[in-house]
């Protein structure tokens, strides 16, 4: 058949070029263009292959049905990220038993976080730069190994420094999983069923993060008869068991798909690490989405880890409390819970139906959904002081304000980053997000909190005035002896010090999402495009460089001649 030039953008009309008079127009079709691999002549020649899952305008559509391999790789990738999010969090669960076992301090609970988030976050890069490169499911694997090894002979350490220790090792496991993971879920699905997907797999975040401080705090409770103050070790123990099974499942399971397979890109070939950075750094949607997500761990962190510690203080101070300091593991567990449960949905459909008007929407949901839980937080911290129930009812709508934004912001790195690039994407967001996020939260907030004490006046003192008996000489008595005065504190004053000075350290939280939503609202002004020539580079099999920018800001390609593939044809 004779070569074919494509006319419209939003249609296959085509026109024979040997009717044609003058030079080609640019080729502006929206179809996945490969070249032919027959084909050595000309490096610009590249077919329209007649694909049965496209649409009108030439993009993949999504499959109506799940495919087996499909659902069971989403539910063993879901499965993992449930159980890497519940051991992060069994700690904070625990923090108080293990403070009473190490005798730390402020500081030194939050550097527990702080230290397992550093290595994690330094380590995704490495695992991004080979995820790109290298098989995914062996690469999990091996991660997942680790951290449940880690994890594991961590539970049995005799000091603080050696704990300390294994949690480090145990970001190492999990930067395996967290950059590989959602790059298999975007070469398995497209366009909203992507986002819904998405959804599902970070139902983890919130969910495994309660399930984390429920376990952590009833397996403790479970084994004090027999094991004491040693209890909270056992609360460890759970997760690697069960990671030993997502290891089973990957390993003899879990079908790894061709990067691009959903998107028509298993064209795109790896390029340098160099290249990679270079073409990550110069998206202003990557950037500003990147800066955003590094606000929202930086509020998530430090509420999950200091959560449940600060409101087991607020019953202690209260003198007539509605709640049990022993119950608050596990309500505040419930509350993250249900939270993710209605919040990541929320914010996934938000976008997914305001995106088919407003293509800049994702980030505004995200945005919105920071502002809003603002005041919900501050409210529930101030609440915490007098009254508990209150207070878990505020903090649950400032947390599923908060979780709009989860599974939103992944879709957004995977739509905007070619496929050959999105682990290293995901691994540099994670670097950026944690390392000024909630790797320094925990730590930061504790420091702040203990420089406050000496600030906060407590209260609940009393007063006892004492005498000395009377000396036999009424002189020696008058030049001698003086009425002593002693001083008795409250046992609640310390709790309240401490309350008080942690209450006011976490107000930055509230500063810190402010300034997450100003990102996603600058993030809206940029992402229409940067996705736009996302989707140019993967339909014309187009090197980045080789992108020109028009007057009005949308990328351009060279002509480039289109000829039909005869035999699918």
């Amino acid at each position: 058949m004779p070569p074919y030039n494509i006319q419209k953008r939003d249609s296959l009309k085509l026109q024979n070029i040997a009717d044609m008079e003058g030079d080609l127009r640019n080729n502006l079709s929206r179809q996945e263009l490969i070249r032919h691999p027959d084909d050595t002549s000309d490096p610009n020649v590249v077919v329209v292959p007649r694909r049965e899952d496209a649409g009108e305008d030439g993009s993949p559509q999504e499959s109506p049905r799940l495919t087996r391999k499909q659902k069971t790789t989403v539910a063993i990738l879901c499965f993992v990220n449930l159980i890497n999010y519940m051991d992060r969090f069994t700690v904070a669960g625990i923090l108080g038993n293990i403070k009473d076992t190490f005798n730390m301090t402020e500081s030194q609970s939050g550097l527990l976080q702080t230290a397992f988030v550093l290595v994690y976050m330094i380590m995704a890069p490495v695992f991004g730069y080979l995820g790109d490169r290298f098989s995914r499911k062996y690469l999990m694997a091996v991660g997942i190994f680790f951290w449940c090894l880690a994890t594991l002979v961590g539970s049995f350490m005799p000091n603080y420094l050696l704990f300390l220790l294994f949690r480090c090792f145990v970001g190492v496991g999990e930067a395996s999983y967290s950059t590989i993971a959602p790059t298999i879920i975007s070469d398995l699905f497209v366009k909203d069923l992507r986002s819904k997907m998405l959804a599902v797999f970070y139902f983890a975040i919130p969910v495994g993060s309660g399930l984390g401080y429920i376990i952590g705090a009833e397996v403790t409770n479970l084994m004090e008869g027999t094991h004491g103050s040693e209890a909270w070790r056992w609360g460890l123990r759970v997760t690697p068991v069960m990671g030993f099974l997502a290891l089973f499942l990957i390993l003899f399971c879990l079908q790894e798909p061709p990067r691009g397979e959903s998107e028509g890109g298993q064209h795109l070939q790896s390029t340098s690490f160099l290249e990679d950075l270079g073409y990550l750094f110069t998206n202003k949607s990557f950037i500003l989405s990147t800066l955003a997500f590094t606000c929202v761990t930086f509020v998530a962190g430090a509420l999950a880890w200091w959560g449940p510690y600060f409101t087991q203080l607020g019953v202690s101070i209260q003198h007539h409390p509605n709640a049990k300091e022993d119950d608050v593991a596990f309500v505040f567990g419930a509350i993250a819970m249900t939270a993710g449960l209605i919040g990541v949905p929320l914010g996934s459909f938000a976008g997914q139906k305001l995106r088919i008007r407003f293509p800049f929407a994702d980030p505004l949901v995200c945005g919105v959904g920071l502002l809003i839980s603002v005041p919900l937080i501050i409210a529930a911290m101030v609440m915490a002081e007098f009254n508990t129930i209150v207070s878990y009812v505020v903090v649950f709508f400032g947390q599923v304000f908060l979780n709009l934004n989860w599974a939103v912001v992944s879709d957004i790195v995977l739509y905007i980053v070619i496929p050959t690039r999105r682990s290293s994407a995901e691994a540099f967001q994670i670097l950026f997000s944690h390392a000024l996020g909630d790797a320094g939260s925990p730590y930061l907030i504790g420091v702040v909190a203990e420089a406050l004490q000496p600030y906060v006046t407590p209260r609940n003192t009393t007063e006892n005035t004492t005498m000395e008996p009377l000396s036999t000489t009424t002189l020696e008595y008058f030049n001698t002896t003086e009425p002593t005065i002693t001083t008795t504190v409250d046992p609640l004053a310390d709790d309240y010090v401490k309350f008080k000075a942690l209450q006011y350290s976490m107000f930055l939280c509230a500063i810190v999402n402010i300034l997450g939503a100003i990102f996603f609202f600058l993030n809206s002004c940029f992402i229409r495009k940067d996705k736009e020539k996302c989707d140019q580079i993967i339909a014309e099999n187009t090197d980045p460089s080789d992108l020109k920018t028009e007057s009005n800001g949308h990328a351009a390609v060279q002509s480039t001649t289109v000829v039909e593939d005869s035999q699918k044809f």
